[in-house]
């Protein structure tokens, strides 16, 4: 009866675990973003929108884009969309120039993770 109850005991510690563990080992995952990764344009973008998995907190997010020859793009501050806190704006102070460009974001989500990744995409 003993082990019964302790067997009992090990099962509800085990399913209480695995219900509770994902939400606390939850980032805020890229999910899509434009321009998309790898694309080449013909018109150059106005900003750089990324689409995440949870919200963000604009104060600790943001992207430096690198162009040709690796110059450092001048961007206006990030902005997340008041309509989808999941969503942060990067507006572009120039237009872009014909070349190739890295994107490397960095966000803090609602829940305090931290993430960063990178991508390119290409303006014709």
């Amino acid at each position: 009866m003993a082990s019964t109850a302790r067997s009992l005991r090990y099962a509800l510690a085990i399913l209480t675990t695995s219900l509770v563990t994902p939400s606390v080992w939850a980032h805020a995952h890229l999910t899509h973003q434009y321009p998309v990764a790898n694309a080449q344009v013909t018109a150059a973008p106005q900003a750089i929108t990324l689409n995440f998995s949870e919200g963000v907190e604009t104060g600790f997010s943001g992207a430096k884009i690198t162009g040709p020859k690796n110059e450092n793009i001048k961007t206006l501050p990030a902005k997340r969309n008041e309509q989808d806190q999941k969503q942060l704006i990067v507006p572009l102070a120039d237009s872009l120039k014909p070349g190739t460009y890295t994107v490397d974001w960095h966000v803090v989500s609602v829940d305090g993770h931290k993430t960063k990744g990178h991508y390119t995409f290409s303006v014709k």
